[in-house]
């Protein structure tokens, strides 16, 4: 891999705040753009996603500095906990850290290089304000990665339905798009949702890769899937996974006793998954709870298929969930119960069939038309998925294209509007 020998390497500060042990995929892509030649620095909060409780060895309200896989600089700020996720609780989660990191961020970061700052902006989008003051304390430029289209996706949740209010959302989004130097946005729907909000700065689709193979396949397995046609969703168990229609569907596929649908994860809706399976006495529903990213892919490498679903709406449609690189990259067939984006990179990539979101019965019909194909019909379906994979999602081809769109951005003028004073 090249290490940036032409060049000085880059120093980008990294603002997320989420980041390792918490499970994303902005962890493996920090070593991914250390690797292709930058300097990274990481400035986070305490690790309390997704369950709200702080992980063991942190303290949510100290500022600590640790390294990351021996080589990258993390510098996490005080922050308050998610704990039960009600509304109010993480609305002081999101603001305690856009507080922390652009008031004590600046002092800690005070006698660091920053070239680039580089938001990665899953919701809340709020977390790219320390972004813009840091930028503009740093003379550095600004670039986030929008994971999440805000206030679209506080509708689609229902977090939040008063219009006034969204409207305000509305005004501060567009204030915070315009003041970055480049938005990357991670579906191409997004750009051109992203476009007439962004006034002059220019907004570019920047995909998200994979986690690399992060794992070896051949070592002990942390889980043993039973003998039969397993199909294995991995991921946050939530309020947009539209578990119903994955619950739906095992009840009409009661009839095929050698199907199975595996759901591994936890999240806001685990209790609510397990009341559920237990009520409708559903033996064909296998609930794992959550496993380590390393354990993973021994895991899905032993799936029949591997299911990605989002509810219905306009949001979701326009958005490729993360784990569908994980998906791709196992080398399995992908059921998509989704709509929009999504469902068509998958056909396109004939790497699996589609299915409308919501819709239980034709998800059903994907089990059981992919349980009916050949063992070589699967396998191509599985390869071609890994080859889509490889292709567009690999973290090290992504980071070198990174990498060098940072050094065009600092090389020349600035095309977005002048930083201002926040």
């Amino acid at each position: 891999m090249a290490s940036g020998s032409a060049h000085e390497r880059m120093q980008v500060l990294i603002l997320s705040q989420y980041f390792w042990p918490e499970s994303f995929r902005i962890n493996a892509f920090a070593l991914a753009l250390r690797e292709a030649g930058a300097d990274v620095t990481v400035l986070t909060g305490h690790p309390n996603y997704p369950d709200g409780n702080v992980f063991a060895g942190y303290e949510a309200s100290t500022i600590r500095h640790e390294k990351f896989a021996g080589v990258i600089d993390v510098i996490r700020v005080p922050m308050v906990p998610r704990g039960r996720g009600t509304a109010v609780r993480l609305v002081l989660n999101y603001c305690s850290f856009v507080l922390s990191a652009g008031v004590i961020g600046p002092w800690l970061l005070r006698r660091r290089k920053v070239d680039v700052v580089f938001v990665y902006a899953p919701s809340p989008i709020l977390q790219a304000i320390p972004g813009i003051l840091l930028s503009w304390v740093k003379s550095a430029r600004l670039v986030t990665w929008v994971q999440d289209l805000w206030p679209e996706s506080l509708v689609s949740t229902g977090f939040v339905t008063n219009r006034a209010l969204l409207a305000v959302v509305d005004r501060v989004v567009r204030s915070i798009y315009r003041r970055n130097d480049l938005l990357l946005a991670q579906s191409r729907a997004f750009v051109t949702a992203m476009r007439p909000k962004a006034g002059r700065t220019p907004v570019e689709y920047f995909p998200n890769p994979g986690e690399g193979d992060g794992g070896d396949e051949t070592s002990a397995v942390a889980l043993t899937l039973p003998k039969g046609f397993n199909v294995v969703f991995a991921g946050n168990l939530g309020t947009v996974q539209s578990l119903e229609t994955i619950l739906d569907a095992a009840e009409l596929l009661r009839d095929a006793p050698d199907v199975r649908l595996v759901l591994i994860g936890s999240g806001s809706r685990s209790a609510w998954l397990e009341r559920e399976v237990a009520e409708r006495s559903l033996n064909n529903v296998l609930l794992t709870g959550r496993f380590p990213s390393a354990s993973m892919p021994g895991i899905l490498a032993q799936a029949s298929a591997l299911l990605v679903a989002l509810s219905r709406s306009v949001i979701l449609s326009q958005t490729v969930p993360a784990k569908m690189q994980t998906c791709l990259a196992a080398g399995r067939p992908v059921i998509a119960s989704l709509d929009g984006e999504g469902a068509d990179l998958v056909l396109r990539a004939g790497a699996g069939v589609a299915a409308p979101a919501e819709d239980a019965r034709a998800l059903a019909d994907c089990v059981l038309q992919l349980r009916a194909m050949s063992a070589v019909e699967q396998a191509r379906m599985g390869a071609a998925a890994r080859s889509f994979y490889e292709h567009h999602f690999q973290p090290d081809v992504l980071a070198e294209r990174l990498l060098g769109i940072f050094r065009a951005l600092t090389d020349g003028p600035r095309v977005g509007p002048p930083l201002t004073t926040p």
